[in-house]
């Protein structure tokens, strides 16, 4: 049954905020964490350091998520609630939002979930955004949408979209598969679907796209290595005249930085020095960013390891990860339950892409200073429970 699209109702009324923030704190917030933070992210117990970086955890785009969802489930009450995959990459706030009453929809939702909404029904749409079709099937079914899309994320579709009404290509830095990405690309078609977008990954597929431009090639070849990650009908013989590069807000800012180096590069080189046919915009997400130079700051410390917290499927966190792996021993670990033992630690290899475990990865028999992070998905309370894991398995008391 089809329905028409209800009106917008304010869920960030004093009333309802005032609920809502009780009921997050009650859920995330530390004591020791924000400690921590008023005392520079340095603490010493026993033969213990442990140092926070300065940025870590939550972002402004999530915690307005979050704050969005939970206000839902207040004014929304007796109404059943959906949210389009998860609200954000960490498991354990997912898991609360299904303690909340909320349903899950794939982010890509079948016939057979979209039959079940009706306008009775409300829809949630996570930090990430979502495609535009799938928007546009909810509404088209009477739901009430919660747009809890991240601004950051909104900036990078308005660059996108301004390029479709240009006829330039959009060059798209990210994961083909992951959500943001995905909503990305959908508005990289305009408001007529005649866009068009590439998605690279990474740099060895960016050098495969300036290959092509500067030498040309086999135009089913270049489709085959890039199935998946293009717009339909994209040719490029035609598509890549002219390139506009943006990307997913979490990924690594110098690898997006050299990406775009190497585009307009390969421009200037085919034509005859100019840049007239390349365009670029910083879309970085600026907690990105501060999570990811925090990170490098406290690697200049002398540190014995690194331990990265967040869901394993967190872009933004597997990009601190990286960082953290270049420099120290680092442990990618959804929650304290992954430090078994100081003899045993369940984590995220980025190599297998699987949960694996390691021995004998805390010291013990000597003085110790580790360095704890988290990414923009990940809450304080999460970050607290490791770190009194750490002292924990390493004998020390937390007074």
């Amino acid at each position: 049954m089809k329905g028409s699209s209800p009106a917008r109702v304010n869920l960030r009324t004093p009333d309802v905020m005032a609920h809502v923030q009780a009921q997050v704190e009650s859920h995330y917030h530390s004591e020791l964490v924000e400690r921590l933070r008023s005392q520079g992210g340095l603490l010493r117990v026993g033969k213990t350091t442990l140092r926070l970086a300065k940025q870590f955890g939550f972002c402004y785009g999530v915690e307005r998520a979050i704050d969005l969802a939970y206000a839902a489930g207040k004014v929304f009450a007796g109404r059943r609630i959906f949210l389009l995959g998860e609200i954000i990459h960490n498991p354990d706030v997912n898991a609360q939002m299904t303690a909340l009453g909320i349903r899950h929809l794939a982010s890509r939702p079948s016939d057979a979930e979209e039959n079940l909404l009706g306008p009775d029904d409300v829809v949630i749409i996570p930090a990430f955004g979502a495609e535009v079709h799938t928007i546009e099937r909810i509404r088209s079914r009477g739901c009430q949408v919660v747009d809890t899309t991240c601004g950051d994320v909104m900036s990078v579709w308005k660059r996108v979209r301004q390029n479709a009404t240009e006829q330039v290509t959009s060059i798209i830095h990210g994961k083909a598969s992951h959500e943001e990405t995905r909503a990305t690309a959908s508005r990289a078609l305009g408001p007529g679907g005649t866009g068009h977008y590439l998605i690279v990954r990474d740099m060895e597929q960016t050098r495969q796209v300036c290959e092509f431009l500067v030498n040309g090639g086999e135009a089913q070849e270049f489709l085959a290595a890039f199935q998946g990650a293009t717009s339909p009908g994209f040719d490029p013989l035609i598509h890549l005249k002219r390139i506009g590069v943006a990307n997913q807000t979490t990924m690594l800012r110098s690898e997006t930085e050299a990406i775009q180096n190497l585009l307009r590069e390969a421009i200037a080189r085919r034509d005859a020095g100019s840049t007239e046919n390349f365009r670029y915009f910083d879309t970085i997400c600026g907690a990105t960013q501060d999570r990811q130079d925090a990170l490098f700051h406290l690697l200049k410390e002398p540190l014995d390891l690194l331990i990265v917290i967040g869901g394993y499927n967190s872009s933004n966190t597997t990009h601190l990860v990286e960082i953290g792996e270049k420099n120290h021993p680092t442990w990618f670990v959804r929650n304290a339950g992954c430090l078994v033992s100081p003899r045993e630690i369940r984590h995220f290899d980025l190599q297998t892409k699987s949960e694996t475990r390691s021995p004998d990865w805390l010291p013990l028999d000597r003085p110790a200073t580790i360095g704890v992070t988290a990414g923009a998905s990940c809450p304080n309370n999460l970050i607290e429970e490791v770190i009194r894991r750490v002292l924990d398995l390493r004998g020390e008391t937390l007074v």
